[in-house]
């Protein structure tokens, strides 16, 4: 990706010359440069670049100045507006009539020429329009020449444009489907509807029997394939075989396996964003990639009946380094579940780090684990814990060897040190697959996450005759006892990576009472997740989209949605069912 979306701001103003104007030329662009200094300084694009901002030539007082600043926002590439104003000014003359661009307002809470009048009267076009936009308010009444943007404005322009970011990335881009259903997992189903009309999103296709060709064709950097396999080598220790006896196979078949897996890795790669050396031995076609953001990989069974796994490939490209050194992490989902993968992708672009991929696989009350262990669980976890568990496919980020003041964390890679990813790697290990599962062999990941982070959760469904919904949980990872774990461990897979975690409970919403009804209410066998509580940034994000949540326990202070979502009720989260169906899917 060469262009990244851009933030326009728009600087507003009373129109009336004569001397209104032309007094307030000079506070109005500058409240607009500041507002661009801010976003510049605080938000990054994925790719660690700092996110751009393009403010309006002229200050915007009457329609043809609105119509130039749309003009330039088009040719520059901008994908969000924030529209700024320090007064009183023309309301729907002045706004941003861009129908799938979100877009904020703040007016200046003072009391000479008060921007909140404006705020109101756009905000009330925007609603009648048919345009949502975000209100952005300061609390405290300021002077006219006071030049700081209070804290709490600032948050919500910060949280505003980390979520419009994150809607105009996907945009144009693809999800790419590396094969079809995996085990008749509905998330497989990869529904163009809701990609198209809520995402922006383009879907391409191919069988995994292109992944075969190019492995037998030989479709694949040569040179970079040894250098892969150095690396993996060198770094990726091979964990115990705890198949039966009957079954192990030989070293040599085992050694051609991880050559096989390693190939599989930079094909999947090169599937997804293309690769200009394949040009250049005779493959102009396969060079070009799928403009791919987000990809999924079927697996099971088809392919993993007779093939190596893909455990590895998920797990390599998932993860924020590889042989060629840190770089941010390509988002690939496991057994093609895209609703997961776009779950995975809305965490991504929102904190820029990699992000987990696990089965919700067993609710653990604590009289269950004192039952089986003989241990009380103790802190965070005394009300019961959540396995979070897959086939071997989550990020090495995730076992929490990345630390910032002490603590374990996941970080974007432009922060991640060469020391972590060497305790990244050696916290992980590659036990072979087991064959039970996977006929055709392959590796795992296999390690435990640290435990005292902080974690999102979030998933997307489709419900049919509603669209889809996204369920969000924040909460934290815990550490068990050695022993403990292993014994609960080993009643399911031991040679898949494992993250224990608790959920912050909240007595007045009856999906989070307790720890159970937490699992109890979770609408599917996947989940994404990532280091930091940012579900008020999904929350802000899918509201854009008209994506409704229905499953969330964020602090009510910290949801942030279009101003007319208060339109539709005074209960926020049954109104922001209404709006989002009122509206309709962003690209409809």
């Amino acid at each position: 990706m060469k262009e990244m979306p851009k933030v326009g701001i728009r600087p507003v103003i009373d129109a009336r010359l004569g001397g209104i104007r032309e007094s307030l030329e000079k506070s109005t662009m500058d409240m607009a440069l500041r507002v661009a200094q801010l976003v510049s300084s605080n938000v990054k694009y994925f790719n660690g670049e700092n996110v751009e901002c393009i403010v309006a030539d002229n200050t915007i007082g009457r329609v043809p100045e609105a119509q130039k600043c749309e003009e330039k926002f088009l040719k520059e590439g901008v994908g969000l507006s924030v529209t700024v104003t320090p007064c009183w000014c023309y309301g729907t003359e002045t706004i941003d009539m861009n129908p799938t661009r979100p877009k904020a307002i703040w007016g200046f809470n003072g009391t000479e020429r008060p921007g909140a009048v404006y705020l109101a009267a756009a905000l009330a076009g925007h609603a009648q329009k048919g345009l949502p936009a975000f209100s952005i308010y300061g609390r405290e009444v300021q002077e006219r020449d006071d030049e700081t943007i209070p804290d709490d404005v600032k948050e919500s322009i910060l949280q505003f444009v980390r979520s419009g970011i994150a809607v105009a990335t996907l945009k144009g881009k693809s999800y790419l489907s590396i094969g079809s259903v995996s085990m008749g997992i509905a998330g497989s189903i990869v529904n163009e509807v809701f990609f198209q009309k809520y995402l922006g999103m383009r879907n391409e296709y191919v069988d995994m029997s292109e992944i075969n060709r190019r492995l037998q064709k030989g479709i694949y950097d040569k040179q970079e394939f040894k250098k892969a396999l150095v690396w993996t080598k060198e770094n990726c220790k091979e964990g115990e075989n705890r198949n039966p006896e009957k079954l192990v196979k030989s070293r040599k078949k085992m050694d051609e396996e991880w050559e096989t897996v390693v190939k599989m890795t930079i094909i999947a790669r090169d599937l997804m964003i293309g690769n200009p050396k394949l040009k250049d031995m005779g493959y102009g076609e396969e060079a070009l990639g799928h403009n791919a953001l987000a990809a999924g990989f079927q697996g099971q069974r088809q392919w993993n009946d007779y093939m190596p796994n893909g455990d590895f490939l998920e797990a390599i490209l998932n993860s924020s380094f590889d042989w060629n050194g840190i770089r941010s992490p390509y988002i690939m989902a496991t057994e093609n579940d895209s609703l997961n993968g776009v779950s995975m992708l809305f965490g991504y672009l929102l904190t820029n780090q990699a992000q987990m991929f696990s089965d919700v696989r067993t609710f653990w009350s604590a009289s269950s684990v004192e039952r089986v262990t003989g241990y009380q669980l103790q802190g965070k976890s005394s009300d019961g814990i959540i396995h979070l568990i897959n086939s071997g496919s989550s990020t090495l980020d995730g076992t929490g060897q990345q630390t910032q003041n002490g603590k374990p964390v996941m970080k974007p890679y432009w922060e991640i040190k060469e020391e972590e990813v060497k305790k990244c790697l050696n916290a992980t290990d590659w036990p072979p697959a087991m064959y039970e599962y996977f006929g055709g062999g392959g590796y795992s990941s296999h390690f435990v996450t640290k435990g005292e982070m902080p974690v999102t959760l979030c998933r997307i469904n489709l419900v049919d005759g509603l669209g889809p919904v996204i369920q969000i949980v924040e909460g934290w990872t815990v550490e068990l006892p050695e022993d403990v774990h292993k014994i609960l461990d080993n009643r399911t897979d031991p040679t898949w990576p494992t993250t224990w975690f608790v959920p912050r409970l909240d007595k007045e919403k009856v999906a989070f009472k307790d720890v159970y009804s937490v699992m109890a209410n979770w609408g599917a066998n996947h989940a994404a997740f990532s280091y930091g509580h940012y579900g008020n940034d999904i929350i802000t994000l899918c509201s854009m989209l008209r994506i409704p949540v229905n499953m969330h326990n964020i602090p009510n202070e910290k949801v942030f949605r279009p101003k007319d979502w208060a339109s539709f009720g005074m209960d926020i989260e049954s109104s922001d069912f209404r709006a989002c169906k009122n509206y309709g899917p962003l690209y409809k």
